[in-house]
């Protein structure tokens, strides 16, 4: 943002090296609350009378903490991995914020190969919490195909589809981006990838899980009522102007 403002491309050492932290902080405590997400839906439809003793308001706060500690960690461990290794190819980072990959692009030693072997672990840490969404969500759509009620399968698919766009979306384009091979890349390609995984689920979050909501439903309902009325309002306004 401050690039855009400023007209700039530039970005500091310091700077760079806190983007990243960041980045990885959110996108780690991100993937933890997903994860949790997916047993507070499993407990809530699968064994909802036990949801008060399994998901109470302690229990809630060291979910919580666990999933921003580990995003912690996690990103302290790629940031300090990766700004260890000298680099010596140039200092243009071919993307639109500082990404690891990209980075590592830059490093003119074999260092390198022990923030590569840190993403092979956050692979395998991914896919075991991947593990874990799908077969809560199996035991979900289990217990949903059970239920008598067509209200109760519509109540159960419209709080879970979201959860999965997300999760389907968050995970696909990350992995993609990360795990793609170098002959298969183009600047453009990673341009739209990158922004796939970092900018499009935080975006889109708010909106998706607040569309169950039905006094928001109303609000945007309303929006756009009043948005397609001054539309034509201002469309007979000028078809006015032009006749006189």
């Amino acid at each position: 943002m401050a690039n855009s403002l400023w007209d700039t491309r530039a970005i500091f050492y310091e700077g760079c090296a806190a983007q990243v932290f960041f980045l990885v902080f959110f996108i780690g405590a991100e993937y933890s609350v997903l994860t949790v997400m997916a047993y507070d839906g499993y407990v809530a439809i699968c064994k909802p009378l036990h949801y008060g003793s399994l998901l109470g308001s302690r229990a809630c706060a060291k979910m919580a903490a666990a999933a921003w500690g580990s995003g912690f960690l996690y990103s302290l461990l790629h940031t300090t991995n990766t700004f260890s290794v000298p680099l010596c190819q140039g200092n243009a980072v071919d993307q639109f914020f500082c990404e690891i990959p990209q980075i590592l692009k830059l490093s003119c030693s074999d260092a390198y190969l022990r923030e590569v072997g840190v993403l092979v672990f956050s692979i395998f840490l991914t896919f075991a919490c991947f593990l874990f969404i799908v077969v809560s969500y199996v035991q979900i759509f289990r217990a949903v195909l059970r239920m008598p009620s067509e209200q109760g399968w519509h109540k159960a698919f419209s709080t879970c589809l979201p959860h999965l766009t997300i999760v389907f979306l968050f995970i696909s384009t990350a992995m993609f981006a990360y795990l793609k091979s170098p002959s298969f890349s183009s600047p453009s390609l990673d341009l739209v990838v990158s922004f796939l995984y970092s900018v499009v689920p935080p975006a889109v979050n708010p909106l998706i899980y607040s569309m169950r909501n039905l006094e928001l439903k109303d609000a945007v309902r309303k929006l756009f009522a009043y948005m397609l009325q001054e539309s034509i309002c201002t469309h007979f306004s000028s078809t006015l102007i032009m006749g006189i």
